[in-house]
């Protein structure tokens, strides 16, 4: 054997020795509280072998290679006795947590038929329940399952009702911005009329303009300088010379 699984089995067995004391010891205490720290140090213990058992089994598959065929078969049965007694030790854990309505179950380990699943666990735990106790756990599993469903409703009321409100809250901004897009269409349709009409009252002015010119030119040969000039004036403007 290496000095590695020499070394993993003497922690085993010195904790095993510690499992075995604590329990003497818890048997013998009355106090509930004193029960109950007593029993979370025994399974942080109990967590601690199946740990080492694990790396031990792992230390036999790595040197299965270099190791004689008797030597591997050896020490699987010294692996498969630890366990027998690890399990032991968690059915003894688990019938003090049953008693005392405290504890963690789920530390056997698999191997050589040893150890319980969760649904054993609950028939046992169930077979030492009276039928009231039955009564108000189902009661209870009844109550919370009716308390996730009315949850879940509630839930999906929220979700429809901001749903709606965020649909007719993008309607009304939809609607908002037809508006503004119709007003500036509007706009844009009023100015290009004013546009127009402003270059055609240019154009007119301008018209109207030349024909006084006209006018003023038929007529001017006509008058004296100064009556020419100040009518010129008047009607053309002071820029205009005759």
């Amino acid at each position: 054997m290496s000095e590695e699984l020499e070394g993993i089995e003497n922690q085993l067995k010195d904790l095993f020795k510690q499992l075995s004391s604590g329990f003497q010891k818890l048997e013998k205490l009355k106090d509930q509280g004193r029960q109950a720290r007593q029993l979370e140090e025994l399974t942080g213990k109990l967590r601690e072998c199946k740990r080492l058992i694990m790396e031990f089994d792992r230390e036999i598959k790595a040197q299965e290679a270099s190791n004689p065929e008797s030597l591997t078969r050896e020490l699987n049965d010294t692996k498969q006795s630890m366990i027998k007694e690890l399990n032991g030790y968690v059915s003894l854990k688990k019938t003090y947590a049953s008693t005392s309505g405290g504890g963690r179950a789920g530390l056997g380990i698999d191997g050589g038929g040893a150890g319980e699943d969760g649904g054993e666990a609950f028939q046992r735990k169930a077979a030492m329940m009276s039928t009231e106790e039955l009564k108000d756990h189902g009661r209870k599993v009844m109550d919370n399952t009716d308390q996730a469903i009315e949850s879940a409703q509630k839930i999906v009321h929220q979700t429809v009702n901001i749903g709606a409100q965020v649909a007719i809250t993008t309607k009304g901004q939809t609607e908002q911005m037809k508006r503004v897009i119709n007003e500036l269409d509007d706009i844009h349709f009023s100015i290009k009329r004013a546009t127009k009409l402003v270059k055609e009252i240019g154009r007119q002015v301008a018209t109207d303009r030349c024909i006084m010119a006209f006018l003023v030119l038929i007529v001017l040969p006509g008058l004296p300088r100064e009556k020419a000039k100040r009518v010129t004036t008047r009607v053309l403007g002071r820029n205009f010379r005759v």
